[in-house]
Parts: structure tokens; C-alpha cells; sequence
């Protein structure tokens, strides 16, 4: 922002609501952060954190009830591009500006219905995990794709990507697919596709927090994978720093992403229109370089637990081929 622009949201008195799909995943609490970090900064206050738990109907439920508040602006993840639109169009109904994250429902247009969306580059991200996975995959392997069940426009971008990715670089490589409904399901969505498919020789799970429930069930089987995922979370971290089933992460930057979307939320407060789309790259993280892209990640050193991970074998400080 410029400084008038600066000094007009101070003199607005400002207020905004968050409306997160999880608060239970590091990518959130990073998303949460930048979003608070960058409000403060322009004395704006967040006056209210909804955690929805992935519910459609609780997503709903709250979005009405915000609609009706005194905030002045909400951020929001919507929960999938069908069933959530009303209730977000409610927001701006009222007056208030809307801000989304990674998708807009079906149906709603920018500059209408909401101001913006704020999102990493999530097609780069799936093709990122592919050119990570690929030299883990034998000639003519098999490469499974782990993905969300609900239609949820960050996973199909990964997924559609990822495929593509492979086509074009690996097109003797055999895809095969499985869906979990929730992320307490993967690791029997995994199973699953492991019975369907024993010649399965490595996996793409969308992003990080189910694919560490698969890696749980994995290490119940003789036969290990190579994995990439999306999201570098503290635990996929360490994983990846091991050196073992884990090969790569594609990182958003959702610290950063959070800033961004606060501070295109303030600027539709004062009346400056953002572009309607606005996405950040992903970063390819290998295990040589978890130190350094976990630093860019959370602008925070790494914590003892991921060097201490880092110290048991070698490859994770650069030398890693």
C-alpha cells in the first residue's frame, strides 16, 4: 500500500472476520498469521476466527451469522465450488467486502459477488509433486494419485496438473487414483488402492496432512513407496529430512499468501479494486534444501526437531543428488 492508502485505512477504523476451512493444519495457522501480522501492521483488527472443520453446513451457517455483524470485511476458504455460494454472497449482500482463498464457489463473480481470490498457483504445485516423484518411479511404474473426495478446487488443479505433468515427461509411467473423504480416512483410502493395485510403486498425496496418515499405513506394508505431497508442515518436514518414503514437498508460502489477501482486503475497503486473481508461485523442496525452504516458508529458523532430523543422515544440507 501506498502511504495514503496507509493512513485511509487507519483513519477507517476497520474490522475482519476469518472464516477458515481447518484451523487444525499448520498451513492454516501460517495462513492465519500472516493474515493478523499484516492487519496489525495497519492497526485493523480481527475481530472473529471461525473454524469450520471442513463442514459445508457449518460454513454456512456462520458466513449468515457474519453477514449480520458489524465486520467489515470477511476472508474466507470456501469449502468446495458447490453448496457455499449463497452464504458467501450473503457477505457482500451486506455491504461488507469478501475475500476468498484458493477458490470461488460456482457462480460467483469477482467484483460482483466478492472482491478477489487469493491463492498459490495451485497446477504448478501438482506439477511440481510430478517432477519430484518422477525419478523415484521406475520405467513403466505405477504412480498412484491420493486426492480429496469433495470437489475442492485446489486438489482437482493438483490432481488435473499432476497428470498432465506426466503425460508430457513420463508418459510410460501407469496413473491410478484414490479418493478419501476426509483426512482421518486416507490411510484407508491408501490401503485401498494398494489392494487394487499391487504393482503400485509410488504416490501423490494432495497435500500434507493425509499423507501423513498414509505414511503411518504404509509403514505397515512390506512393500515402501516414494511419496511427494503439497504443503510444508512441521511434520512433513521432519519426514522429508529423514530421508526415507517421503521425496519431495511442493511448498506453498501460505504466511505469505495470508499477507497478501490482507492486504487486498484492505485495499477494496478503501475503495482501490485488486485484480480479481491473484496466485503465488510453489516451491520444489528436495530434502538438501527443507533448511532453507522451511526458513522461506515460515520466515522463522528451522526447530530442533527437523535439525535433529537432518542430523541423522546425509543429503539433507545440500548434498543431497
Amino acid at each position: 500500500m501506498t502511504p495514503p492508502e496507509a493512513a485511509a485505512v487507519r483513519a477507517g477504523g476497520f474490522s475482519v472476520a476469518v472464516v477458515l476451512h481447518t484451523l487444525a493444519s499448520d498451513w492454516s495457522r501460517q495462513e492465519l498469521a500472516g493474515i493478523v501480522d499484516a492487519l496489525r501492521v495497519h492497526e485493523t483488527d480481527v475481530v472473529e476466527v471461525v473454524d469450520c472443520g471442513f463442514d459445508k453446513a457449518k460454513q454456512n451457517c456462520e458466513l449468515r451469522r457474519l453477514a449480520a455483524s458489524r465486520a467489515s470485511a470477511v476472508i474466507s476458504i470456501p469449502i468446495g465450488v458447490s453448496g457455499v455460494a449463497e452464504a458467501h454472497r450473503a457477505i457482500s449482500k451486506s455491504g461488507k467486502a469478501l475475500m476468498l482463498l484458493d477458490n470461488a464457489p460456482t457462480g460467483l463473480l469477482p467484483g460482483a459477488d466478492y472482491t478477489s481470490v487469493v491463492s498459490t498457483d495451485n497446477f504448478s504445485l501438482g506439477g511440481i509433486a510430478a517432477d519430484l516423484l518422477s525419478p523415484h518411479v521406475p520405467h513403466e511404474g505405477v504412480a498412484g494419485i491420493l486426492t480429496y473426495g469433495p470437489d475442492f478446487f485446489a486438489a482437482n488443479e493438483r490432481e488435473i496438473a499432476f497428470r498432465k505433468w506426466m503425460g508430457a515427461h513420463r508418459p510410460d509411467v501407469t496413473l491410478v487414483r484414490g479418493r478419501f473423504a476426509s483426512i482421518e480416512q486416507a490411510g484407508a483410502a491408501f490401503d485401498r488402492l494398494m489392494g487394487e493395485n499391487e504393482d503400485l510403486d509410488s504416490l501423490f498425496v494432495t497435500w500434507d496432512e493425509p499423507a501423513l496418515r498414509v505414511l503411518a499405513a504404509m509403514r505397515v506394508e512390506t512393500r515402501k513407496l516414494s511419496m511427494t505431497t503439497v504443503d510444508l508442515g512441521n511434520a512433513i518436514a521432519a519426514e522429508l529430512a529423514k530421508g526415507d518414503l517421503v521425496k519431495g514437498v511442493a511448498a506453498q508460502c501460505p504466511y505469505d499468501q495470508g499477507r497478501a489477501a490482507a492486504v487486498a482486503t484492505l485495499q477494496s475497503l478503501i475503495g482501490r479494486a485488486p485484480p480479481p486473481w491473484i496466485a503465488m508461485p510453489g516451491l520444489a523442496v528436495k530434502r538438501g534444501d527443507v533448511i532453507d525452504a522451511y526458513q522461506t516458508v515460515w520466515h522463522t529458523p528451522a526447530p530442533p526437531s527437523l535439525l535433529a532430523a537432518c542430523e541423522r543422515g546425509p543429503g539433507c544440507r545440500g548434498d543431497d543428488p
